[in-house]
């Protein structure tokens, strides 16, 4: 990327102020206001021990590519972030933080001439992603690039740019990170790490920081250190790889870009692997000016060293041969994949303002970050927000930003080199070096003696021509007559950028918050300072909106926590296992409980039918409804997020909100035995199956709920619940196009919602006795649409299960239960654009008749600042399965839970 921005400084309103001089509203105006909203808004909350939950999406308008109507959707992302906060003791600090982003679309993946034809396939197939084609361009003696009209022949100049867009298949990103701290009077300590992992990068870091009070604490000096590693295993585009130039000697020792990085063959792939690694240093100090004003400065230090370059962006060149005569010039337009420098310095320095305004009881934060390195980039960002509180807890934050960054200096669109792209190879004496067509990479080379007549080898010695096949040797171009390095890059170039945003915000009483945010962004080659930033051609813009959900523990164990504890369940035991929903009620009107629900589910082994395990042999013969059989799961694994929000407004009836993240993969393999693909469209969507593993993520499907008591006694408890799931997940993701092949739509059971409203009801009851308790559940989903947008609909549920519980410990009871699922077939199938090519891809072949035991655990903090917090994890083992048609089997489910009461 082209600058990294320092994080937000320590809010010092809290631990830099004498308390008695402050005004206290500038504390939590400063913590309210020092977030801006963006894909993932940093938390800002000044609460020592908080739970947080946030969902961001990232959406990018289309590109301008001069007329071309691509089909592919522009970037988004959807992203999901937990976080924590705890007090070990009253010195020790714990934090942590789990984020997950799943992206999809298309991205510029190199910038040509118009005339280069890069979205447009034989000119007619618009947004070909990407095509790179090793084609004849046209330029002019200035070297300016012609346009040739095809009915005339004539040749016009035509300078106009564009990029060429790529895209691809959805993508997860998971990251996981933590933070210990120990807090002196007058001083602080935070030692943290984490990894972030991808399919194709992973990155793990350390960092240790220091804060030192001084003035009563009206002085604050941090200083930072943080180092990270990072591996670079990049599958490179399998579509664009036939354009990249990647040397005459293949792949064997293959250096593209720098020494940290080479190409390698994995199983039929293209993988370019490389390393990286950060070492980062920040120095900060933060000054209270007064009871309502305060100041932060700092400057940070990165070295950064090794692969540095993106694997997916190439540079278009063309080579064009110095030898030609004539108005217009012909060459060879290929693409390179660009090349940077293998270290970079890059220098940060920042300032905040912060004033709070007694007549509107309001706060004003005004920030300027500078950002400087040796690939030649200076950027420079402002930035202001207004925080206004409303009353009721209602805050209101606008916000503007600007930013402004100088290109690096080896930042180019594309390149023309004068020389020619290949020519015949010849020694020193100007013969022309000749290979054995029937062996010509043994190494051999032959020269054509024409004094004698006769072929001879690098020793001399004379070949009759009867032993082999002469064929010339080819040279390719002179890498060092290159630039020593290159990237089209667009976010290397010079551009300015305006964004515009707001936040709103919620406080409810006993610590309980609600944050949403939204912010447009205008990138521009015309908003830079001073001008001369990138053409047009390289605009676009791009909105974030994002909700959080955040809960100050400490406040909630001040207010409520002992009567939360009590009144929705009398001691641990009294709780479900975790995988059970719908198991209690809220019993006082007023109350509220916040949680968080994950649910991770695994699918592998051999295949079934029906409750057999069969052989690849049957699944071809009879798995695909008399269609070929080419390949089947291998494995498939499923991560869900899920926010459970419930609210009593009487006695006797609860509501519930619970929105979702889901995130899947499955993994494919060939069938043996399976036929040979009678299409391209089939041999290409094989070989992209088995070589890359899919993925999907994103919001899932939201559920709307009324649970309503029927029946309740001390030891006894009858509730029955009437739901609604809103059709807010995604059903029509579709697999990246591949070899400029339409692909389609994923797999069914990868898609991220039912895509129907769903009817789902549940009748629930629990017992308790001294440390046993106990319960039952009937429930049920019933689609109440016969298709989705996409033209199927998921088979209906029916599912039963009791359990059992005993308390341990005041604090921890064990469970054990027993599940049965029944779930229908799909019906009807999709509407569009789907190459099935097994199982999986027919609606036959999804639901069953399912028997599972689960074994779980409880527990409840019973006192100190945590009392009323609940936490339960349980396993379900499968027992027995009885699919519909051909799948995998289950390997088993994990869920983990954690609520709250107020």
């Amino acid at each position: 990327m082209a600058v990294i921005n320092p994080k937000s400084t320590r809010n010092a309103c809290k631990k830099q102020r004498k308390p008695s001089s402050i005004n206290a509203s500038l504390q939590a105006l400063t913590a309210a206001a020092l977030a801006l909203p963006g894909l993932m808004p940093a938390s800002t909350s000044a609460a020592e021990e908080e739970a947080s939950f946030q969902y961001g999406h990232y959406q990018e308008g289309r590109r301008d590519l001069a007329g071309v109507n691509s089909r592919f959707n522009p970037i988004e992302v959807d992203t999901i972030q937990g976080s924590g906060k705890i007090k070990l003791s009253d010195r020790i600090k714990f934090a942590f933080d789990y984020l997950q982003d799943t992206w999809s679309g298309a991205t510029p993946v190199a910038t040509a001439p118009l005339s280069f034809g890069g979205n447009r396939e034989g000119g007619i197939i618009a947004g070909a992603t990407p095509f790179l084609q090793n084609n004849t361009v046209y330029f002019d003696k200035q070297l300016n690039p012609l346009k040739r009209d095809p009915s005339t022949g004539q040749f016009t100049k035509d300078t106009q740019l564009v990029h060429t867009l790529s895209t691809a298949s959805p993508e997860t990103r998971k990251q996981g990170n933590f933070k210990l701290g120990y807090e002196w009077d007058e001083a602080a300590l935070d030692v943290g790490g984490g990894i972030s992992t991808e399919r194709d990068y992973e990155s793990r870091f350390g960092s240790l920081a220091g804060r030192l009070d001084f003035n009563q604490k009206r002085t604050s000096l941090n200083l930072g250190l943080s180092y990270t590693n990072s591996d670079t295993n990049a599958i490179l585009d399998h579509d664009a790889t036939p354009y990249i130039y990647d040397t005459a000697a293949g792949l064997r020792a293959y250096n593209s870009t720098s020494t940290n990085s080479q190409i390698e063959l994995e199983g039929g792939n293209k993988v370019l692997t490389g390393n990286r690694q950060d070492w980062a240093t920040t120095l900060g100090l933060t000054q209270v000016l007064n009871k309502n004003a305060l100041i932060e400065t700092g400057i940070g230090y990165t070295r950064s060293t090794g692969y540095l370059a993106n694997p997916y962006k190439a540079v278009e060149t063309a080579f064009i041969n110095p030898g030609q005569t004539g108005d217009v010039l012909s060459g060879l337009a290929i693409g390179l994949l660009e090349k940077r420098p293998d270290d970079r310095d890059q220098l940060t320095a920042n300032m905040r303002y912060v004033q709070y305004i007694e007549g509107l009881d309001a706060a004003v934060h005004l920030d300027y970050r500078f950002f400087h390195d040796d690939w030649g980039i200076n950027a420079h960002t402002f930035e202001a927000d207004w925080s206004q509180p409303l009353g009721n807890g209602w805050t209101v934050t606008p916000r503007i930003r600007y930013y402004s960054q100088d290109a690096a200096d080896f930042y180019t669109p594309y390149l023309v080199s004068q020389q020619a792209y290949s020519r015949p190879a010849v020694d020193a004496n100007g013969n022309r070096i000749l290979l054995n067509a029937n062996a010509p990479n043994t190494g051999l080379e032959y020269v054509y003696d024409a004094g004698t007549g006769s072929y001879v080898d690098q020793n001399g010695g004379r070949v009759p021509e009867s032993q082999f096949n002469p064929i010339p040797k080819t040279a390719y171009f002179d890498p060092k007559k290159l630039p020593a390095h290159y990237s089209s890059d667009q976010r290397l170039s010079g551009y300015g950028a305006l964004s515009g945003g707001i936040t709103v915000s919620k406080q409810f009483a006993k610590g309980i918050s609600l944050e949403a945010g939204a912010e447009y962004y205008t990138h521009a080659g015309s908003l830079k300072l001073g001008g001369g930033g990138e053409g047009a051609y390289a605009d676009f813009d791009f909105y974030m909106v994002n909700a959080a959900l955040k809960v100050d523990l400490s406040a909630l164990s001040l207010s409520g926590g002992e009567h939360a504890h009590h009144h929705h369940g009398g001691h641990n035991g009294g709780h479900a296992p975790a995988g059970v929903m719908f198991d209690h009620m809220l019993s006082k009107s007023g109350d509220f409980m916040v949680g968080y629900r994950y649910m991770y589910g695994t699918q592998a082994g051999d295949m079934l039918h029906g409750s057999s395990e069969i052989s690849d042999q049957t699944i071809v013969s009879n798995g695909c409804e008399g269609n070929p059989c080419f390949l089947a799961p291998s494995g498939m694994n499923m991560h869900m997020h899920m926010l459970d929000i419930m609210y009593a407004p009487t006695d006797w009836l609860n509501l519930m909100l619970m929105p979702q993240f889901v995130a899947m993969d499955m993994s494919m393999r060939r069938l043996d035995g399976a036929p040979v693909p009678a299409t391209e469209t089939q041999r290409e969507l094989i070989t992209h199956h088995t070589l890359h593993k899919s993925e999907t993520g994103g919001v899932g499907d939201t559920g709307l709920y009324a649970m309503f008591k029927l029946f309740d006694r001390p030891n006894h408890h009858l509730h029955a619940t009437l739901g609604l799931s809103a059709p807010t997940g995604d059903v029509g993701i579709r697999l990246r196009d591949t070899h400029r092949i339409e692909a389609g739509f994923i797999h069914y059971g990868m898609q991220l919602g039912s895509g129907t409203w769903d009817f789902k009801p549940s009748l629930t009851y629990t017992g308790q006795m001294d440390k046993w308790s106990w319960g039952a559940q009937l429930s049920g989903t019933k689609r109440l649409e016969d298709k989705n947008d996409s033209g199927f609909a998921f088979g209906d549920i029916f599912q039963s299960t009791a359990w059992g519980s005993y308390s341990l410990l005041n604090w921890l009871s064990a469970s054990v239960r027993g599940v049965y699922t029944i779930q229908g077939s799909i019906r009807g199938g999709y509407n569009g654009v789907f190459n099935p090519l097994g199982p999986m891809d027919y609606p036959s072949s999804y639901g069953g008749r399912y028997w599972d035991v689960g074994f779980g655990l409880n527990a409840a903090v019973p006192s100190g600042s945590l009392a009323g917090n609940r936490l339960g994890v349980e396993w379900l083992q499968p027992v027995h399965d009885d699919v519909n048609g051909y799948q995998l089997p289950r390997d088993g489910a994990l869920s983990a839970t954690w609520s709250y009461a107020f």
